[in-house]
């Protein structure tokens, strides 16, 4: 008996101590949900980080394939084709954040909507471009390149080595990991 008075003081101290200190901090100042996830990712790259990160990817997907001296002919169109895919986003970011900066209006569904279907729309367009400067490529790739092309330009594409992992397990045929869970 003594135990589960124990053990429910605990429960009840560690679910009301949030609360607690919530109240007594109040509301921070610019505090919103903005702030909140801009603190999550951490600084913000600079443009010379974002252009040392693109020179990495383009690099370690080029090593990654060990092109021949044959196949080294098709490599140009694709490295300029995701040059100019990276230039389009980082400037699409720039003016976005030019935007909330200047404190422009709040946009209505009906214009967010539009907006992003003009955002989608640019965006297939240059993945259209990739895919055709890729495609001499791929087609002079054996199929061991194939299979690392696949997973590293998956992984390059969404920017992320976690994703990279779980690319080369699909490109596999594999099942991907579970999920951990939280207890």
């Amino acid at each position: 008996m003594k135990k589960m008075i124990v053990a429910a003081t605990l429960a009840a101290g560690v679910a009301v101590t949030p609360l607690m200190a919530m109240a007594q901090n109040g509301p921070q100042p610019g505090a919103g949900p903005r702030a909140e996830q801009a603190e999550k990712r951490g600084p913000r790259f600079s443009e010379a980080d974002r252009a040392a990160f693109l020179d990495a990817r383009i690099a370690g997907l080029k090593e990654g394939l060990k092109l021949t001296a044959d196949q080294e002919k098709n490599w140009p169109a694709l490295e300029t084709a995701l040059r100019d895919m990276a230039k389009a986003r980082a400037d699409a970011m720039r003016e976005r954040r030019e935007s909330r900066a200047e404190g422009k209006e709040r946009t209505g569904a009906i214009e967010r909507l539009e907006m992003r279907a003009d955002f989608m729309e640019k965006r297939a367009a240059e993945m259209k471009k990739l895919a055709e400067a890729a495609k001499p490529l791929y087609e002079s790739l054996d199929e061991a390149q194939k299979g690392r092309f696949d997973v590293l330009m998956r992984a390059g594409m969404r920017g992320d080595g976690h994703r990279m992992r779980h690319a080369a397990f699909h490109h596999r045929g594999a099942p991907p990991a579970p999920p951990a869970q939280q207890q």
